[in-house]
């Protein structure tokens, strides 16, 4: 197995508490209160920004041309993931003075600072491991949730057709963001080199399972965003 799905196998309940969300449930299904699609999208926005960083911690925690490349990679596609956000929430009446003069909520400070904190504290496969959730953990919903684009006339050609949250769902089931995905996972396996050590993949477990909780939180807030 990979890296990943090694850590996947070992964290599988929070795995299914993450990409089975009543949050995502409610998005696939279409039913998701726009209010809380709304709060969820300026909180992706500054989730993003910091992930951002997060991957130019990891460009300069790099030691071979090869790993800053994959790392500056990684961080123009999140780049062009905040066009999405910044394209819905104009759409939706939040202009971007708004969205960036936003408040960070408690779950986004909570997931985005551990992720910057597991790289500084860490080296560079710690900092990715931090990441994965997000960058293969979406990709991973966007296939799942892809299919329900057909019940509402979804075009086949990455739009969303009638579905309220379809161009959300396009993009994280899309080509761009599967191949980023599939990148990540690779570079997991390179960063692990000829193997780990059971304490090393321990600890690696440990990192790994704290984010995806936090990403459980960071959808919960959301829900929580309309009591």
């Amino acid at each position: 197995m990979t890296l990943f799905e090694t850590l996947k196998d070992r964290c599988r309940d929070e795995w299914q508490a993450y990409t089975r969300h009543e949050f995502v449930t409610a998005l696939g299904a279409g039913a998701l209160p726009l209010a809380v699609f709304r709060d969820y999208l300026v909180q992706d926005f500054h989730f993003l920004v910091q992930f951002a960083r997060a991957n130019a911690l990891a460009a300069y925690k790099s030691r071979t041309l090869a790993d800053i490349t994959a790392a500056h990679a990684a961080t123009g596609a999140i780049l062009a993931e905040t066009e999405l956000h910044l394209r819905l929430t104009e759409r939706w009446g939040i202009p971007r003075p708004e969205l960036e003069a936003a408040a960070e909520k408690q779950a986004t400070v909570a997931y985005t600072r551990y992720v910057l904190d597991a790289g500084m504290a860490g080296d560079v496969l710690d900092l990715h491991v931090a990441l994965a959730p997000c960058t293969i953990g979406y990709a991973e919903i966007g296939a799942h949730l892809a299919p329900r684009l057909d019940e509402y006339g979804g075009d086949g050609d990455g739009g969303g057709g009638g579905h309220p949250y379809g161009e959300w769902i396009a993009e994280y089931s899309g080509p761009e963001f599967t191949a980023a995905s599939r990148a990540a996972i690779e570079q997991l396996d390179v960063l692990a080199g000829g193997g780990l050590t059971d304490r090393r993949l321990d600890e690696l477990t440990d990192v790994f399972r704290t984010a995806t909780r936090l990403e459980i939180d960071f959808w919960q807030q959301a829900l929580d965003s309309v009591l």
